[in-house]
């Protein structure tokens, strides 16, 4: 009895010692919740540009949804600033080509500028034949201003529903298309295909004041800054005319075929047809427009992220599910035939003598599950692979929870570019710890003297692969 009650009161002050600490815990962070504030992660906070404070656009790839090349902007004779630079990239980025060079792009916060000249060009056959290929194969190119792609605006129509149309952004802008004729042409004699080149670009950015708190109410002038919310542009085909070529004007070399501020329209033109049998003349041009929006910071990846078809395929889903039980429950039908009649014949003790004996000679013939069973519990041929296998599956699958835990708590912000890929490779090379752990444990399971060696394969057979 006195080791009971000794027991009990070592107990009992244990006890107390942990409701202090934890009493102690709460109240400290009680005292240190008003104190606390809230971050952003590096790479993805706001910033505020403004009045007339330069924005710089930048330039990164040329993809097609025909072809898996990707390639850089400048490796086409675009029109490029003085000198490049290579923006920073992280690891993710630099995996995946995500690379970002300075561009000859100019803008203003809140300043609308119409018919800015980039360059003049003189191509040769050869170039523009480049530029026809890239056409061709749907290219389209890609540029980010604050962290935001280039999007294109396009209407998207259901088929049940032909009269309801939705915007959608298509990323990027398309390099070239193919030329749309009239009824009257079309009917002549089919020739060669033509395309034309987008040389003209008209942006149109998107911002919202920074210390707005009605949207219906609009400042002149915003002192405090204004956050970019959006990117869009508007691509044209124009063969630029002029008189006389200023030089020194640039970037307001006055063209004949678009009108100066403030009105900005175009004046009559013809395409920009690409000619690729002989040197060509082309003048790059581009727009800047500025609108406010009532799309806060917090949430203009909105329109990046949402789905052109809302539709969930809620038939599709539940017929899946449907033949999922259904075949499950044919299979566990025949396990539970099979097992019941085995059962029976061992459990049933109403048998009488002569059933008894006729059982005993069919139990000395194996039948049923009893043919499997030394195969089951059997060491497997290649239990190193077999270990490998394992382990390398709880690594992955740890990553992908891990990965997806981070995603949903923000860490893993779109805005923070080439973050994905880069935690992806991180908990993949931390998980290994856990996928050596599996891999020997397994293999004392299936009793396999070599663990180092499977521990090894672990670490170097599916990364050596992939």
């Amino acid at each position: 009895h006195r080791g009971s009650m000794r027991n009990c009161t070592s107990m009992g002050v244990l006890t107390q010692r942990l409701a202090r600490r934890v009493a102690a815990c709460v109240l400290l962070c009680a005292v240190a919740l008003p104190v606390a504030q809230a971050f952003y992660l590096p790479g993805v906070g706001p910033r505020a540009f403004t009045d007339g404070e330069e924005v710089n656009m930048k330039v990164q790839t040329l993809v097609s949804t025909e072809t898996p090349l990707v390639f850089d902007y400048y490796q086409l004779p675009f029109c490029a600033p003085e000198k490049i630079q290579d923006l920073p990239e992280n690891l993710g980025e630099a995996l995946a080509g995500d690379k970002a060079h300075t561009s000859a792009f100019k803008a203003k916060m809140k300043v609308n500028e119409y018919c800015k000249t980039l360059c003049k060009r003189k191509y040769t056959a050869q170039e523009m034949e480049e530029f026809q290929d890239f056409a061709i194969l749907d290219y389209r190119v890609n540029m980010r201003l604050d962290s935001l792609p280039l999007a294109e605006m396009n209407t998207f129509t259901y088929e049940d529903k032909p009269t309801e149309k939705v915007l959608i952004y298509d990323l990027g802008y398309p390099l070239g298309g193919h030329l749309e004729v009239s009824s009257a042409a079309a009917d002549a004699p089919k020739g060669a295909d033509q395309y034309v080149l987008n040389n003209h670009l008209r942006f149109k950015i998107l911002y919202h004041p920074f210390d707005s708190s009605d949207d219906d109410k609009f400042d002149r002038r915003d002192t405090d800054g204004n956050y970019i919310v959006g990117f869009q542009v508007v691509p044209f085909s124009i063969e630029h005319k002029y008189n006389v070529w200023d030089e020194a004007a640039m970037p307001n070399v006055k063209l004949t075929t678009c009108t100066q501020p403030p009105s900005g329209q175009f004046e009559t033109h013809n395409p920009m047809i690409i000619n690729h049998k002989e040197a060509t003349e082309v003048i790059w041009t581009y727009d800047v427009e500025w609108e406010r929006s009532t799309v806060k910071w917090g949430t203009r990846w909105d329109v990046y992220l949402q789905l052109t078809d809302d539709k969930i395929h809620w038939f599709s889903i539940i017929n899946s599910l449907v033949i999922v039980m259904f075949l499950s429950g044919i299979i566990g039908l025949i396990m539970v035939r099979i097992l019941r009649k085995d059962f029976a014949r061992y459990n049933d003790s109403s048998l009488s003598e002569e059933e008894r004996e006729e059982q005993n000679r069919e139990l000395r013939e194996e039948t049923g599950w009893k043919l499997v069973y030394g195969d089951v519990f059997r060491p497997p041929p290649m239990a190193t692979l077999l270990s490998v296998y394992a382990g390398t599956g709880c690594q992955v699958l740890i990553m992908s929870v891990l990965t997806l835990v981070f995603a949903c708590l923000g860490f893993l912000s779109p805005a923070n570019r080439g973050a994905l890929l880069s935690s992806v490779l991180f908990f993949y090379v931390l998980m290994g710890v856990p996928a050596g752990y599996v891999s020997a444990r397994f293999c004392k399971l299936v009793r396999e003297p070599n663990h180092f060696k499977a521990t090894l394969l672990t670490a170097t057979l599916f990364p050596g692969v992939c």
